[in-house]
């Protein structure tokens, strides 16, 4: 059975590019960069810290 871990949302709002991400353990949190690329190192950096500790099967 599928469970989504993580909501992503992605968008640009007055010059700046921002995510919205929702998982069970980090709850909601918002990343804003000027480029895609720093709010993406950002929230993979995020979300790797987050998951380094679960198995997943």
């Amino acid at each position: 059975m599928e469970e989504p871990l993580v909501t992503i949302e992605i968008y640009s709002e007055q010059g700046e590019i921002v995510s919205r991400v929702q998982s069970d353990l980090g709850g909601i949190r918002e990343y804003r960069a000027p480029t895609y690329s720093e709010m993406l190192r950002e929230l993979i950096t995020d979300l790797l810290e987050e998951f380094e500790d679960t198995i997943l099967y």
